[in-house]
Parts: C-alpha cells; structure tokens; sequence
C-alpha cells in the first residue's frame, strides 16, 4: 500500500470515528435531555403540550423550556428526527414523532416569520424520513400560513411584528433560513406559487441585505407603501455596521440552499462571496469558532457562537458540491469546524443537562443566553455530521 493511500485510508477512518464518537456521545446526552425536561415540567406543573421543547440553560444553571410558539421550538424535535436518521432505533424515532406532533397547532399559526424553523425542521424531517400524509398535510397548512406575510410590493416575507415604533416591515437575514420550507412544500404539492415566494424573498435580500465586503445587515426595515428601504440596522449584532456572526452563517446556509433550489448561478455566486468573507476574516479565530460578532469590540475577550459556527459547518458541506473550484477548501474548513466543535466545545458527559454544545451566543446586546448551550446549535452540529457522513459514504448529500 503506497504511503498516499495509507493516508487516505487513515483520514477516512478518522473522520468516521469523529461522526460515530460524536453520534454516540449525542445518543447518551440526548437520553438525559429529554429526562431533564420532563422533571423541568414536572417541577413547573407544565404539560409537554404547553412546554413542548428545551431551549437554552439559563444564568442560574437551570433548564429552560419553552411554548410551542417559540421559534426555537422546532429544532429538538428535528435533532430527534436526525438521531433516527442515524441510529435507525425505535426510540428515537418514537420520541421524535411524539415531540413532533406536539407542534401540530402550528399549522394554522400566521404570527411568524419562523415557521420554517418551526414546522420545516420538525415536520419536514419527520416527512422526509418518513413520507406521512398526516406530516404532509400540516406543511401545506404551514407554508400556508407562512404565504400570508408575504409583500408583493416589498418582495419579501415580513419578520416581526414587535417593536412598530422602529420598524413598518422589518426582514431579518435569518428569514432565508425559512425559504426552504416553501421549496420544500411547491415540490410536494406542486403549486409553484410557494417557489415564487421564496425567490422574491431571496432576490430582495440579496440586492439589500448586504454590504460590497458581502458582510450582511441584521434587519432591513422597508417602507409598506412604496417597498423602499427606510434603515438597515441590527437587533442582536454589536452595531449596525458590524457583522453579526450567526447572521452571516444564516446568509451561507440560505443562499446556498437557494442555489440547490433553483439552480440560479446569482445565489452560488453570493454564497461563495458570503463564505469568502467569514473565512477570510482577520477576526475569525484560528479553531474556526467565531467570535459572536465579527467586529466585536473586545476580542479576543468576547464570547464565541458555536451555533454560527454549526450552521457554517453545514453549509459549506453542501456548498462544497456546488463549487468545483472551492470544494476541498470548503470540505477542510467544514471539517475542522466539526472537529473543534467535538473536541472543546462539548460538555462532559452528563453535563449540562443533556446539551451537545456549549459556547453559544444567542442575543448579546440584551444579555441573553450568552455563552450557554442553545438548542439550535446541537440540531446543525448534528446536520453537519450528518452531512459530513453522507458525503464521505456517497459523495452527495441529496
């Protein structure tokens, strides 16, 4: 065996350890997770219906559950769906059908932009494993619902209702992430008008959202009767001009599913302009873990963001097939990510309650959750790993 193929062979086999090791850690705390949220509404008096989900631990150390209509509510019962993807074990797949079904009423709820994070990430992991009429039928619903903040003289699908004495039509740039429930729900029923939808809200996006370094706004506020941009501002980065990090890790992971989507050359470009910039950064740290904000201004003493460091993962996964020239750079960085993020930004076994990472960020000019385990960032830790293994054992990920 020549000494090239020795490495090879060795690089496979660790990167196989990695997704196993990091699978079974996942097996033993998830277990934990789902004990500590039933005792957490056992000590609240809270049904599983009025507090479904686990979000974040709070200051005090303590588990926070949280309703339904959470946004955040839809990623524990995805990263369920993602452990019976990979283990095939009854349990797994039995939990995450009762916490999926668990968000049922949602279907009919028009109050949020955050549908797609809601539904898409429990619902439509749940369809694709599964192919459930019953999980068809609430993402049509849902997607429904969804279509109902769309602008057409804006061209986008409006974020927020709060805080109206700041903004008329605010779209944040984590609204991308919700576009592919509607490709996802124009294939199912094939009715294009959810596609049209999506592409209007990228296409404005992409002419506004962003800076010529392909840096991205938070919050670009429109005018509801001519569909002008009045502010472009920030709600969770460190200023307006900054660069928030999980919102740049949202406008990879968009743009570059817009492009799986569509096969429009503008999204890979943009995607590939967005993933240059996080890459290249001078403040980017040398484990690939961003720092909260890229412009921050105490680093290295400001908190990371393993969620934005998760979700770029994923991304570059799946970027990586779509760019030729960039695929081993892509695939290198996706792995390295994946690699600190098991390796130092993991809790012991056992800890934490259950949580697969810690080192999250969540809103840091409101103090809150600040260098805590988040719930999304252990559902793209796991789609990453997901994808990494799909990737290496069929060279594509769809």
């Amino acid at each position: 065996m020549s000494v090239w193929v020795s490495l090879l062979t060795a690089c496979s086999t660790n990167s196989e350890q990695l997704v196993q090791s990091s699978f079974d850690f996942a097996d033993k705390q998830l277990r934990i997770l789902l004990e500590e949220s039933d005792k957490v509404r056992l000590a609240e008096g809270k049904t599983p219906v009025e507090k479904p989900c686990p979000r974040n631990i709070e200051p005090d150390g303590s588990l926070r559950m949280i309703a339904a209509r959470d946004w955040c509510s839809g990623f524990f019962p995805g990263i369920l769906w993602y452990m019976y993807e990979y283990t095939k074990a009854p349990f797994w797949e039995t939990n995450a059908k009762t916490y999926t079904e668990y968000l049922e009423p949602l279907r009919f709820y028009k109050g949020t932009h955050d549908l797609g994070f809601m539904l898409y990430c429990s619902y439509g992991n749940g369809f694709r494993l599964t192919q459930s009429d019953a999980y068809k039928a609430v993402l049509i619903d849902g997607a429904e619902s969804l279509c109902t903040r769309y602008d057409s003289i804006i061209g986008c699908i409006k974020s927020w209702d709060h805080n109206k004495d700041k903004w008329q039509f605010p779209v944040i740039i984590d609204n991308m992430m919700n576009l592919e429930f509607l490709f996802e729900v124009s294939k199912i029923t094939g009715n294009n008008k959810y596609k049209q939808i999506a592409i209007s809200h990228a296409n404005t996006t992409m002419k506004n959202h962003f800076r010529p370094d392909f840096s991205s706004y938070h919050v670009i506020d429109y005018d509801t009767i001519t569909g002008a941009v009045r502010n472009k501002h920030t709600h969770q980065g460190y200023a307006h001009e900054s660069a928030w990090a999980r919102g740049q890790a949202w406008g990879l992971y968009g743009f570059t599913m817009c492009y799986r989507e569509t096969n429009d050359i503008h999204y890979l470009q943009q995607a590939e302009h967005i993933a240059n910039f996080i890459l290249n950064h001078p403040n980017l740290p040398t484990d690939l873990i961003p720092f909260w904000d890229f412009d921050a201004p105490n680093i290295p003493n400001e908190p990371r963001d393993a969620s934005a460091a998760a979700i770029i993962a994923s991304a570059l996964y799946e970027l990586s097939t779509y760019s030729p020239q960039n695929e081993e750079l892509y695939r290198e960085k996706a792995d390295i990510i994946l690699t600190n993020l098991s390796n130092s930004y993991r809790p012991s076994l056992g800890e934490m309650h259950g949580f697969l990472l810690h080192s999250s960020t969540g809103h840091w000019p409101h103090q809150s959750e600040i260098n805590v385990p988040i719930i999304y960032a252990d559902y793209y830790y796991l789609e990453a790993l997901l994808r990494k293994q799909r990737l290496e054992q069929k060279g594509k990920l769809f």
